[in-house]
């Protein structure tokens, strides 16, 4: 019980010395973009749809990646069964890429 209460004071003592050391209202609504201008359009507007299509497939083959290296270390005590789960794993893959092509992932027109 008294490790509780020392972590409640804890957490009290840290958000009042936050509260102590926080900017002035008008400080904080000045923003850093342009020396304190006004941004002209919101951040996440000048990406096009399509990079965010580019983005999955490339996390895609990253977990994929994620997967392979420990895969590495057990292959040769597993042995055939290891390598049949890898590429089946990898026909997933593969298929998803080939879904994302048919259906213009891909395309930049």
């Amino acid at each position: 019980m008294a490790t509780f209460g020392a972590v409640i004071v804890l957490v009290a003592a840290v958000y009042g010395f936050a509260r102590l050391i926080r900017l002035a209202p008008m400080v904080r609504d000045v923003e850093p973009f342009l020396s304190g201008g006004s941004a002209a359009e919101h951040a996440v507007s000048r990406y096009h749809v399509r990079w965010y299509t580019i983005t999955m497939v490339f996390l895609a083959f990253d977990m994929e990646m994620v997967f392979m290296y420990p895969w590495t270390l057990v292959v040769d005590e597993v042995g055939t069964p290891a390598v049949v789960e890898m590429f089946l794993f990898l026909a997933v893959l593969v298929a998803g890429v080939w879904y994302a092509w048919r259906e213009g992932a891909f395309r930049w027109t």
